[in-house]
Formats: structure tokens, sequence, C-alpha cells
């Protein structure tokens, strides 16, 4: 096993792999979701709108590639590969070692841009598209708001100067994401006690989707429910869970839906007195108010 993790792996064979686990990630997601819908139907739970909300869920994810595909190939990968070859304090070797503690890292970083976003304006502006959702299922992981493919360069941008080959945090960052996904789901309940102390589970991230005033901005874990844990953020799933953001946003309409956080953010920037005052609700916290009014 030791021998197997030193073993050097190509750039080809790593991006291999992230190509596979995304394709099988989001394959399984559909499947997924099919056992979700029979379910509700089997307990007479499934209606239209959660059909229709989850078909949003799809559109968005397709609207937040039209609007970030560009950006992604241009700036992410390009920015990544800069960093390496000229900013970066060594080249570590590609193996399992490597990948294993890239994986590790990233869900560290994971964690402190998932709480970013939900504690600065501009990342909840964006963020609040995935949890305005009143319900749970595994279509709700696709759920990504317009600027979700910008904000998480500058957070993993610190691997490649540490020296992980971009390829190696590009699938680091698709191995986390595919965990969390998979945690959209009511049909897990509670798994094992070691399980659960340890990594996030569905009940976990159920609670982090709740609108509930004891359970809003916790649990911000992608693998490690640890995290949470060690940085006072966690909180267990007791009373039921009521999904969604606290002013529900009531619209299955794919562009509301996609544009009504940055919309709000605008209005609030724009009515705002003073300069300050503006720039405050861009990186101050959601729900933030000025004391008093700038002339």
């Amino acid at each position: 096993m030791v021998e197997y993790l030193s073993t050097l792996l190509s750039e080809e064979y790593v991006q291999y792999l992230d190509t596979w686990l995304n394709d099988w990630g989001f394959t399984v997601s559909l499947a997924v979701l099919a056992i979700e819908f029979i379910r509700q139907m089997i307990l007479r739970t499934l209606t239209w709108n959660i059909i229709g909300d989850a078909v949003t869920n799809y559109i968005t994810l397709a609207m937040f590639f039209g609007l970030n595909y560009l950006m992604i190939i241009t700036f992410y990968i390009a920015g990544f590969y800069l960093v390496y070859e000229y900013f970066s304090v060594m080249h570590l070797p590609i193996n399992g070692w490597t990948i294993l503690a890239a994986v590790v890292i990233a869900d560290l970083i994971y964690y402190w841009e998932h709480r970013f976003m939900h504690r600065c304006g501009i990342g909840w502006a964006t963020h609040t598209v995935h949890h305005s959702s009143p319900y749970f299922n595994i279509s709700v992981a696709y759920r990504f708001g317009p600027l979700d493919g910008v904000m998480p360069f500058f957070f993993h941008i610190p691997m490649a100067m540490l020296g992980f080959n971009p390829i190696i945090v590009f699938f680091a960052e698709a191995f986390v994401q595919l965990y969390q996904a998979l945690l959209h789901t009511e049909v897990v309940k509670k798994l094992p006690r070691p399980f659960e102390a340890i990594f996030n589970t569905p009940s976990h991230h159920r609670v982090h989707h709740g609108s509930n005033p004891e359970y809003i901005d916790k649990n911000y874990a992608g693998i490690f429910i640890v995290w949470d844990k060690m940085f006072g953020t966690f909180a267990e799933e007791k009373d039921k869970v009521i999904y969604g953001i606290t002013t529900p946003l009531d619209s299955i309409n794919p562009w509301t839906v996609f544009t009504h956080g940055l919309k709000k953010l605008a209005i609030q920037v724009w009515e705002a007195n003073g300069f300050i005052n503006k720039i405050n609700y861009i990186i101050k916290p959601p729900g933030w108010e000025p004391k008093e009014k700038v002339e």
C-alpha cells in the first residue's frame, strides 16, 4: 500500500480521474434523484413543485456553466498554472500521498471558503441561490449561483503556491464537491455513530440547509465534520429541519432563482448612503444594516 501511494503518476492520469469523477458523480446523482422521487411517490409526498424545483436546479447549473465556462478556461486554470510555475515554493511529486494530502487540505479550505460565503455579503449574494430551495434532494447540490465559479480560486490558489500540481488541486476540489453533493438527501437518516463523529453526513448537512434559528450558519464541512467541531460551528440534527432561506423565495423561475441574491445586493449598494456603507454591504455579513445613515 505504501509503495503504491509513493508511485509517481502522470498529469494525464490524474486528469482522467478528475474527468471520470465528475462524469460518474453526475450520473449517480441522477440515479439517486430517481430513487428519491420514487420514494416520495410511494409516500405520496411528490408534488409538481418538487419536480419543478429540481428542474430549476439543473437549469441553474447550465446557466452557471454558460456564465463561467470562458472564465474557468482563461482565468481559473491559467491562473493556477501561472502561480504553480512561477510563484510556488517547490514542485511536489504527483503520487498517492500528495493526492491524499491535497484532499484533506482542500477540505479544510472548503470549510473556510464555505464559511466566507455565508458571512460576507458578496459571498452570500451568490451562495444564497444554493440555499433558496425549500426542498432537500440531490438536485439541490447542483443549484449554483453566478459567482460560485470565481470564489474557490482565491481560497485554493495557496495550494499551488505550496507546490501542489494544479491537476491535483482540481481533482481534490472535485472530490470534495462530489462527496458533499451526495449528502443532499433525506433518504439516509443517521449513519453509525463513529462515522457521524468524524465525517460530514446527510444528517449534518440537512442542518446546514435549515432556516431554523439554531441551524443557521452551522455545519460548513465538506468531508470532515471535525472542522466544525474544532471551530465552533457544529450543530446536531434534532428538531425537524425547515429548508430554505429566512425570507422564502417562493419561485421556481430559473432566472429569478439564479439572480435574486446579486439583485438584492445591487439594490442595497445602490440605495446605501455613503461610500463606506456601500462597501460594508459587500463585505459585512448578510443582514448587516448601517447604524445611522451617512449624508
